[in-house]
């Protein structure tokens, strides 16, 4: 390839950081009711360009894709905490958001920060679906994975090897790779020292709402260890295995993801291609 070439292809790619965090509905629904509103929640290697196959397939519904602090459009950010990520993005949704409340859909890191708008902003969580979250907190020897990784953080063939082993697409594995080098590794430290250590927030309890709890039957399995944790702190929940399905699974099988969120939020039912766990 040319030089010029290059230069072409690197102009023709995504910022990592330019992807909307707000898609009004292009489409209205077939029962002539108001839009509804979806909040998606990014995981922890990514940014909120990895929800544009959900954007895509909600046609009919008003999207929210923050980007959350130190992420995306944000990575300059210093991440503050779990908590201060939750009311970050409690601010957002009622900047946004007139009356009422919003589905939250999270997955990994997304799904935490979640857990945490669930225990500290109830009122604005309409329905919660989570996937990939480990509250029972990694390991020792995992953890010690993950301070060597953090060395390698700005390092470009780490980002692809990581899209492999995360099951990313061939196609978004260029985005993948060129967003993870933006992130600073001083917040991916601070972030993934506390995610790792697991645990739920207090006050989750409070949340009375529906909940859907989700794993990759292929992602690591401290993500459905965590299911009683999870269950005896939000008893009305439901807990199901995506077959086939790694951590980033909303990227590797959008269609059944998509799918599984619409079941979801229109008739408060799992996807019958959901398996109990």
């Amino acid at each position: 390839m040319t030089r010029s070439a290059v230069r072409a292809a690197a102009a023709d790619r995504p910022d990592p950081g330019s992807y909307p965090e707000i898609h009004p509905p292009v489409r209205r629904r077939p029962d002539g009711a108001p839009a509804r509103t979806l909040l998606f929640l990014h995981g922890g290697n990514v940014a909120n360009w990895m929800w544009d196959p959900q954007v895509k397939g909600f046609p009919d519904y008003r999207v929210f894709t923050p980007h959350l602090p130190g992420f995306g459009a944000r990575a300059a950010e210093d991440w503050a905490g779990l908590e201060s990520a939750a009311d970050d993005v409690a601010a957002f949704v009622a900047d946004q958001v007139e009356e009422g409340g919003v589905h939250v859909v999270g997955l990994s890191l997304g799904g935490v920060v979640a857990l945490r708008l669930m225990a500290r902003h109830p009122e604005l969580v309409d329905s919660a679906l989570v996937s990939g979250v480990p509250a029972r907190g990694i390991d020792a020897a995992a953890r010690q994975l993950a301070r060597l990784q953090v060395r390698l953080w700005g390092r470009e063939w780490f980002w692809r090897f990581q899209a492999g082993a995360f099951g990313i697409p061939p196609d978004d594995r260029r985005l993948f790779a060129d967003h993870g080098i933006t992130i600073r590794a001083e917040n991916a430290r601070r972030m993934m020292a506390e995610v790792y250590a697991g645990g739920l927030p207090a006050g989750l309890g409070s949340y009375a709402g529906p909940v859907l709890a989700v794993a990759g039957s292929r992602e690591p399995p401290v993500v459905r260890r965590s299911f009683p944790d999870i269950r005896a702190a939000l008893p009305q929940a439901d807990f199901r295995l995506a077959p086939a399905m790694h951590h980033q699974w909303s990227i590797e099988d959008p269609l059944l993801f998509n799918s599984m969120v619409r079941m979801w939020v229109e008739r408060g039912r799992a996807h019958p291609r959901l398996l109990p766990a």
